[in-house]
């Protein structure tokens, strides 16, 4: 497998190699053609410029190991688009220090809230963008994703291996996800598991908004009291073992206690009253991760702090209380 972009003016055919096999072909090619915005990337897959095996592919195609890949050339880009632009030095260094761990499989970040995990809607880059620039040789791939404005355990696979085993982990609902979050109200419902399918909507403009609808997909979330700050807002735990579109949020909201600070699905007036205490984003933070490596049965479990800024918060809210599940 190739790396990096394209000799000026001249297509190239790759194969794709064993280190390809099952990645989708957009990665693939973001990967192969490093710096090349992602819209061209698409824009190439729809008019047909990269090939596999001579076929039009889908970009969501799975490679095989003896795929071979018409990479096109992509220097001259069209009139108005911009050329490739290096990943922003402070993008980098924050990426760089967001890894809490590494082994030869796995990378995991204690992402920063405010960082998308990839670039699109508006943004050049992401996450994964800026630890590909990072590590130009390695194959990384997200496992899952965040929400932008969500911080916390952000798992990549440095292996196709390690990928497939963490998809198929995730399909079967076999990686546990606990998620630190302070909601509005007091949450008076014990611990609640709430199985309510959710449907996702984009909206004119490509706005994505998610709701409860029996068309949706099977999501589940349980809910676990933690702490009331008076008739304000609760701080919870919540437990998924589905990673639907904004499901936290939205069962949050679908059990009258959304959020807190949730632009979105939430409550004006009290997240108006939270930013009074210093609520500047919204309270949801990825706080651990485990699973059961397939084959070995290996247990994996990982585990990043509550930030700063949102443990400040829970100091200056009033009248901490223990709650009973």
């Amino acid at each position: 497998m190739t790396t990096g972009r394209n000799p000026p003016g001249r297509a190239q055919r790759v194969r794709a190699g064993p280190g390809a096999e099952g990645q989708r072909l957009d990665n693939f090619l973001l990967h192969e053609l490093a710096g090349v915005p992602r819209s061209r990337v698409y824009r190439l897959l729809r008019r047909g410029e990269v090939r596999v095996n001579g076929k039009r592919k889908k970009p969501d195609y799975r490679l095989a190991a003896s795929d071979e890949v018409r990479l096109p050339p992509v220097r001259d880009l069209p009139s108005g688009e911009s050329g490739p632009r290096r990943v922003p030095a402070a993008l980098l260094a924050a990426v760089k220090d967001a890894i809490v761990h590494e082994d030869p499989r796995l990378l995991v970040l204690n992402k920063p809230a405010g960082l998308a995990v990839h670039g699109g809607s508006g943004l050049a880059f992401g996450v994964i963008e800026a630890l590909r620039a990072l590590r130009p040789d390695e194959p990384l791939e997200l496992a899952h994703r965040l929400d932008r404005d969500t911080s916390g355990c952000l798992l990549v696979a440095r292996k196709r291996s390690a990928l497939r085993a963490l998809h198929a982990l995730l399909r079967e609902g076999s990686v546990e996800k606990h998620y630190a979050t302070l909601v509005a109200g007091r949450w008076r419902l014990g611990r609640r598991t709430i199985d309510a399918p959710v449907l996702t909507n984009t909206r004119q403009g490509g706005e994505r908004v998610v709701r409860v609808h029996r068309a949706g997909k099977i999501a589940v979330s349980i809910f676990t009291p933690r702490e009331h700050f008076r008739d304000l807002a609760t701080r919870m735990d919540v437990a998924i073992h589905t990673g639907r579109t904004h499901q936290i949020r939205v069962h949050a909201a679908f059990a009258g206690h959304p959020v807190a600070g949730d632009d979105k699905y939430g409550d004006r007036e009290c997240n108006a009253r939270l930013r009074a205490f210093g609520l500047r984003r919204m309270f949801l933070h990825a706080a651990s991760v485990s699973f059961n490596w397939p084959g070995t049965g290996e247990t994996f479990r990982i585990e990043a702090p509550l930030p700063t800024d949102l443990a400040r918060l829970l100091d200056e809210l009033p009248s901490r209380e223990r709650a009973q599940e």
